[in-house]
Parts: C-alpha cells; structure tokens; sequence
C-alpha cells in the first residue's frame, strides 16, 4: 500500500446534511431516511469507514454538489451513514483505510461541474495514487469516488498543495 498525504483532500458528507437527514427532514429523493436492518460492512458516508456490528445506520438519497452549481451531470444516489451523530473530521488527507481493496470509479469534473475525460476506475490496491493522477489532469476541480457495482457515491476528492 503506498501512502501519498497532503496531495489531495477527501470530505465526507457535510454535517450540515446529515443533521437534516438524521432530524427527519426529506433526502434527496424527498423520502425520509430509512434506518437499515442490517448495515455491517456498509461504506459509511459519515466517517468514511465500514459500519460494525451493533450499529444504528440509516439509508438515504443523497445528491452530492458539483462545482459550477447546477449541471446536467448531477445524480442523486442511496448512501448509508451512523443514524446518530458520530465524529468525523470534515477533511481527510489520506484515503479511508477501511476502502483499500475496494474497487471504485472516480469521476472527475471541471469547473462547471461536467464529466472530465480524466474519469476513470481503480482496482483498490493503490486508491491514493490513482486519485492523484486523476486530480493532477488538467482542467479537473474534484474527484467523485463512486462504487463501480452500485455507482453510489462514496466521497469527494480535491487537490491539495
């Protein structure tokens, strides 16, 4: 595993949104979320780790921003995060350690939030070189890391000096 820090930035979910969703206020897809009987192993998009045995998650439609605002290329997608509260740094300068192995798309975007051709897949065995290649192209602002199997959004990925 090569571990590349300060290069990029990784945020979760913004605690902003999952207070409403969590307060019951209507997800993305305008339903309320739903806590999820079984979540152990779960890409949880609160703290960007695997949910444990025992834990309360919810599940919920999610529509993370693009940079430009409004784009055609906005999706709206289920995610699973804690159904409380949890801590979770806002900003993350190395890839989730519980998401190594995983295979994950990464779609990039311009400024005007449209898909960039650098969009491409990784295998999970080198995820933070893959996202600095993919970062490092020019004219892209942010990285989306989506799962390939279900195409649910995992987290977002920015340049960092």
């Amino acid at each position: 595993m090569v571990t590349v820090t300060s290069r990029f930035r990784i945020r979760p979910i913004p605690a902003a949104a999952l207070s409403a969703v969590r307060a019951g206020e209507p997800d993305a897809s305008g339903q309320p979320a739903l806590l999820y009987p079984d979540p152990e192993g779960g890409p949880l998009r609160c703290c960007l780790r695997d949910a444990r045995a025992g834990e309360r998650v919810i599940l919920f439609s999610y529509e993370p921003p693009l940079p430009g605002g409004i784009s055609p290329y906005r999706e709206i997608g289920p995610v699973f995060a804690h159904a409380d509260a949890c801590e979770a740094p806002q900003n993350w300068d190395s890839y989730p350690s519980d998401w190594y192995g995983r295979p994950q798309a990464l779609r990039a975007y311009d400024a005007r939030g449209w898909i960039h051709p650098a969009s491409t897949t990784h295998d999970g065995t080198d995820p933070e070189s893959a996202l600095v290649r993919v970062l490092s192209e020019p004219g892209v602002v942010e990285v989306h890391s989506r799962n390939i199997a279900y195409g649910c959004f995992m987290f977002i990925a920015t340049a960092h000096d």
